[in-house]
């Protein structure tokens, strides 16, 4: 029986990945036209999961596949209501075809009826689903219903603000007036959490056609993971974080993270060799050593990495970094990216690309003003005011969640010397564009930089999609709107100054929006450049059936 998926992961030009998971242990099988992939499931938690790969796939082809569970085909499913959707194919790359990638991030899993709708806005990647399977319009003059892959940017999954059905499930297993309340508490609650975040039938068929990777933020854990090193040390200190932590990074290892991986970094990963190399009786039990490795990871970061990169010919490149987990906390210390992280993403960040792509769920540039009033925050905390300051800084960050690229400085810096470099052409030839694809803050923009000093080739970019389906409080409009002003910046930076924050290596300034829709956004790579439009849902009749809509076009850049 098959409990969740399948869900279609890495794909390239002739093989993919599919990841289910289902109610026993089993022998999984995937079939696509005259090509089959089988895998044993393994099992976490009492949970069970395979990773099955199909090779020799022909590049630009879209086979409709099936999946057997011990010989028995579970999908396409007989439920009437995935009945109603087209098969679910295999969409191969194409080597030449302008690459198309969706983004987005900050998505919760409640009810599509006129309720739900009321209070979270209409979802738009079952809007974008909907448009795909060919049962909703569209406003746009965009024909193409495919993007090559879809790549979500953090909060997947809310741990900490929990729905009325994750409520239920709490409700009977434990007490929630006891910690960790109607928060998650283990693995066993993240599975049935992404159950509910991917079950729905019009975004279940989507996930099952439509290549996806996957990158964390603080709601995949908990709001302000890692802001700080007294934030740190206060979870630390609870009876409850340790089963939570361990829960979410083990959870994200197997519902997230496997996927993203093509084989040959899936087959350099430690667990996964254990998987991939087990031919024992019997199933796989990787509990143990899967919490091992997430309790390592959450106190010793430097020991896994979940950033991740892929090329796409000499196209583009895409280069995933976790913003999250890598931090380095300790106050003489602080910094978004440890050295063992910044020396791989120094890796990665290179030329001989026509567009580079990189993917971190905290934007790289925020609004002006909110950077410099990020980077002010950090300034106090770590002690340019003395001790009042610091009390300041600290309760202010953690209260107003300034803990993005522009509050840890360090990082900040670090990257943008990178990015320079390669947008000058030290690093092999300079891309066309350099693009951060980001998410987090309920809010979607376009931002453009170039250096204080000196010129480079490449435009460099700041492109936000954020939510998918969690919409900014009106009163928080208004002051992300302020934000974006020019006046905003100058006076954020003399309140840097006067925490001795330096000039930054790189100016900005937003060019496009900030819109507030629940969005889905779409790049396309062309030879005219690179294109980005944001999508909605509008549900003008039937709140099930919401057509798709073109909040903004930008570019073409480069």
């Amino acid at each position: 029986m098959l409990l969740l998926g399948p869900l279609l992961r890495y794909v390239d030009a002739d093989s993919a990945t599919i990841w289910v998971e289902t109610a026993d242990a089993a022998t999984v099988t995937v079939t696509a036209g005259e090509r089959t992939g089988s895998a044993r499931t393994f099992a976490a938690h009492g949970h069970h999961f395979a990773l099955v790969e199909v090779t020799g796939l022909e590049p630009g082809s879209k086979p409709p596949y099936t999946v057997a569970v011990d010989g028995t085909q579970v999908w396409p499913s007989d439920d009437p209501e995935l009945a109603q959707l087209p098969p679910s194919v295999i969409p191969t790359l194409q080597p030449g075809k302008p690459l198309r990638l969706a983004f987005g991030s900050c998505r919760v899993s409640r009810s599509h009826d006129a309720e739900g709708t009321a209070d979270f806005g209409v979802d738009a990647l079952r809007a974008y689903a909907l448009f795909m399977a060919g049962l909703t319009e569209s406003g746009s003059d965009d024909d193409e219903r495919w993007p090559d892959l879809v790549l979500f940017l953090g909060d997947q999954v809310y741990a900490d603000e929990t729905s009325p059905r994750m409520r239920e499930f709490i409700e009977r297993r434990r007490d929630p007036e006891q910690a960790p309340w109607y928060e998650l508490k283990d693995f066993e609650e993240y599975a049935h959490l992404y159950s509910l975040a991917w079950c729905d039938p019009a975004n279940r068929w989507l996930l099952s056609t439509l290549p996806s990777a996957m990158i964390f933020d603080d709601h995949d854990i908990r709001d302000d993971w890692n802001t700080s090193w007294s934030w740190k040390q206060r979870m630390d200190a609870t009876d409850w974080w340790r089963d939570r932590v361990v829960g979410g990074l083990g959870s994200y290892w197997v519902y997230q993270h496997l996927g993203n991986l093509g084989p040959k970094a899936r087959a350099d990963d430690e667990l996964w060799q254990r998987v991939a190399s087990y031919d024992g009786p019997g199933e796989l039990d990787l509990t143990a050593d899967l919490d091992a490795l997430a309790e390592r990871a959450d106190q010793h970061p430097d020991t896994y990495r979940w950033s991740y990169a892929r090329d796409f010919d000499t196209q583009a490149r895409l280069v995933v970094i976790d913003s999250r987990a890598a931090r380095v906390l300790e106050p003489d210390r602080r910094s978004m990216l440890d050295p063992e992280e910044l020396a791989w993403v120094d890796e990665h960040l290179q030329g001989d690309v026509d567009h580079l792509l990189v993917g971190t769920s905290l934007p790289y540039l925020l609004a002006p003003g909110l950077h410099h009033i990020e980077s002010f925050s950090e300034s106090i905390a770590e002690g340019a005011w003395g001790r009042p300051g610091m009390w300041l800084g600290e309760k202010s960050r953690q209260m107003a969640d300034l803990e993005h690229w522009a509050a840890f400085q360090q990082g900040f810096r670090d990257l943008s010397e990178m990015v320079l470099e390669v947008a000058s052409g030290r690093r092999g030839r300079a891309p066309r564009t350099i693009t951060f694809l980001s998410g987090d803050v309920h809010h979607s923009y376009v931002a453009e930089a170039w250096p204080r000093e000196g010129e480079v080739a490449s435009r460099i970019l700041q492109a936000v999609c954020s939510p998918i389906r969690n919409p900014l409080p009106k009163v928080m409009r208004g002051f992300t709107a302020g934000a974006a002003k020019r006046t905003t910046g100058l006076v954020g930076r003399l309140l840097s100054l006067s925490g001795r924050v330096p000039l930054e290596p790189v100016r900005w300034a937003v060019t496009s929006g900030p819109w507030y829709d629940n969005n889905l956004a779409v790049l396309e790579l062309d030879p005219e450049g690179l294109r980005m439009w944001w999508t909605a849902g509008e549900a003008d009749g039937d709140p099930e059936l919401p057509d798709l809509t073109r909040v903004a076009t930008v570019g073409p850049f480069g």
